[in-house]
């Protein structure tokens, strides 16, 4: 029986464990793979935290840490040493990490100094802006980790560009690593759960406006920036010609109240919603204007045109193929963005076709 130890944290990170944990609980992975859920509460709260178990009906952790908020520099040593007793407890086969948290990060070091293979899902993704802590981790855990399960080809020439190449060892370690391209677990998730989010969301659109767009912020370099924040709500507040729904992230509440930012009345703040619900707001809007990395990728799952608030985007393949735009905290090109919408892209496959998770687990099989 293989033991992988799976690390999450964050609300990214839960709707993908539920993607590969409902894989590996049947048949024909259930009699050959245990997976232990790790929890380090970084994202602790209840609307961004425990809703996504219960409503994506993933198992509940076996581990929490309740870590908290806190500097990186703390919470991501208090994930390391926490992670790090647990790996020398259980001595699982694989610790298998997501994206590019610093939960994410705690996992893959805790792992390889005790000389455990990581598995790191979303490998190879680069915005090429190492200022940010996302770029930092998610760099960082691609050289220590064993397997780089990569959601596109750009990720895997990203890794190639970085001496990693694709060279399929017996035995893969973290010096001869497996790249392999595995298509977007996230579009796996929004296969499966689009229906029963629909159905079951019904009452929360019922409250919604007939026509908007769907706004996301949280990332510190708009939310920690006065300048920017004030750039974006001002051209935000100039565009009336569709409402906007703003499921509020509690980071950039609090920043926006602190600056003393409001948002004109066509801009709908509401809180921060469940994984169904975010899927609803998905399929319903016009287009979505975000500076999340996630969000982008689901705007396209649901053929939704998206406007990103940052310079640079991990999601190359969006911008290439029309589905993205890319504005910066810029106030003139957000609202020139803004007017245009909605400019649908082509129509080519970009993530795979939804069954990532059985490559994950057939790999790790494999070659365990």
């Amino acid at each position: 029986m293989l033991e992988i130890m799976t690390i999450v944290g964050a609300r990214p990170q839960f709707i993908k464990a539920a993607v590969f944990s409902r894989r590996v609980r049947t048949a024909p992975f259930a009699d050959k793979i245990h997976e232990v859920l790790v929890h380090t509460g970084q994202h602790y709260d209840d609307t961004m935290s425990d809703v996504f178990f219960r409503d994506m009906e993933i198992p509940e952790p076996e581990y929490n840490l309740g870590i908290g908020s806190g500097t990186h520099g703390a919470t991501t040593g208090a994930m390391l040493a926490g992670i790090e007793k647990l790996i020398i407890e259980r001595k699982p086969d694989v610790v298998l990490v997501y994206g590019d948290t610093n939960s994410t990060l705690a996992g893959a070091l805790a792992a390889s100094k005790l000389h455990i293979p990581v598995a790191h899902v979303e490998a190879g993704l680069r915005s090429f802006m190492m200022a940010m802590p996302e770029e930092q981790n998610r760099v960082l855990t691609d050289h220590l980790s064993t397997w780089l399960f990569c959601p596109t080809s750009a990720a895997v020439d990203n890794l190639q560009k970085e001496g990693i190449g694709i060279s399929k060892p017996q035995k893969p370690t973290a010096d001869n690593k497996d790249v392999v391209e595995c298509g977007d677990i996230m579009y796996e998730g929004s296969l499966f759960y689009r229906e029963k989010a629909i159905e079951k969301t019904k009452d929360f659109m019922s409250k919604m406006p007939k026509k908007f767009y769907l706004l996301t912020i949280h990332r510190a370099e708009n939310t920690d920036d006065r300048e920017r924040m004030a750039s974006i709500v001002r051209a935000i507040n100039r565009f009336k010609d569709v409402e906007a729904v703003f499921p509020v992230h509690p980071r950039t509440r609090k920043m926006l109240a602190q600056y003393d930012l409001q948002f004109e009345s066509h801009v709908h703040l509401i809180d921060p919603v469940g994984y169904f619900e975010m899927l609803a707001l998905e399929n319903a809007c016009e287009f979505v204007l975000t500076d999340s990395g996630g969000v982008q990728k689901e705007a396209y799952f649901f053929g939704k045109p998206c406007i990103t608030l940052r310079e640079s985007t991990e999601w190359v393949e969006l911008v290439a193929h029309g589905w993205n735009r890319l504005t910066g905290a810029n106030e003139k090109k957000i609202e020139e963005a803004l007017a245009e919408m909605p400019v649908l892209g082509d129509n080519h496959l970009l993530y795979g076709e939804g069954t990532t998770s059985k490559v994950i687990a057939d790999v790790l099989l494999e070659n365990s």
